[in-house]
């Protein structure tokens, strides 16, 4: 049956919004509980509360695609280096996705996240895992690791803290490389005259900027559109700490 062209521009409308609601991760809790503990002043609580609903099959954590980083794979397929005796940190690991694929390349990693209640469910997801989950807290970050490790890789952690802190995140993440190690960055990006709008609040150049300021390197720089909806833009920057 032909239907008439207003009825079926409606109809193809209709299809690609229930789509998107299908294939988009529901944010509205996590914006709920982020904005509810920001004005508390305890601007990461959310995010154990968020995981614990969530094992209780009560919200939804909008990060957790139970699957590696398209980014960081991508990245390593075109710049991956030797592994052997090498370490790697993953800054909020979450459920660990991110963490076993990167011990997987041969890294010895440690994964941490602020949530207990997340790292609880990496170990239990991944019961012979050889990485070493802890819980810890970004912008308390145990002195050992400072210049400790290889490899870093942070992802869109920095875009679900405010931006009065991330200086702070900055700093920290910054510490972790040793002499000669690298970073890998992975943010939604805005231009500075774009509104910050909703979480997860895309980083600017003067922000990941910072990383500079705190002593690493700028290896490389991309600015991407993902292929995936809803089709984010994305910076991708890598860092180095230059050798003693």
């Amino acid at each position: 049956m032909n239907l008439p062209g207003p009825f079926a521009d409606f109809l193809l409308c209709v299809r690609v919004a229930l789509w998107l609601k299908w294939v988009m991760p529901d944010r509205s809790r996590a914006r709920e509980l982020a904005s509810q503990y920001i004005e508390r002043g305890d601007p990461t609580g959310w995010f154990e509360q968020l995981y614990r609903e969530a094992e209780l099959g009560r919200s939804e954590v909008p990060w957790d695609d139970r699957k590696p980083n398209a980014h960081l794979v991508s990245f390593w397929r075109d710049r991956a280096f030797e592994t052997q005796g090498k370490s790697a940190l993953v800054v909020a690991c979450g459920l660990g996705d991110d963490a076993e694929q990167i011990a997987a390349w041969g890294f010895r990693t440690t994964a941490f996240d602020i949530s207990p209640t997340a790292i609880k469910e990496a170990r239990a997801r991944f019961p012979k895992t050889m990485v070493e989950y802890e819980p810890a807290d970004l912008l308390n970050a145990p002195a050992r690791w400072r210049q400790a490790f290889d490899f870093v890789f942070e992802s869109n952690t920095l875009q679900a803290l405010p931006a009065n802190i991330r200086p702070c995140a900055v700093q920290s993440i910054a510490s972790f490389p040793k002499p000669g190690g690298f970073l890998l960055v992975i943010a939604r990006g805005r231009e500075e005259s774009d509104p910050e709008g909703d979480l997860p609040w895309p980083l600017t150049r003067s922000e990941l900027a910072l990383f500079e300021k705190a002593g690493l390197a700028e290896d490389s720089f991309r600015d991407v559109i993902d292929v995936r909806p809803p089709w984010s833009r994305r910076f991708l920057a890598t860092y180095t700490r230059k050798d003693l």
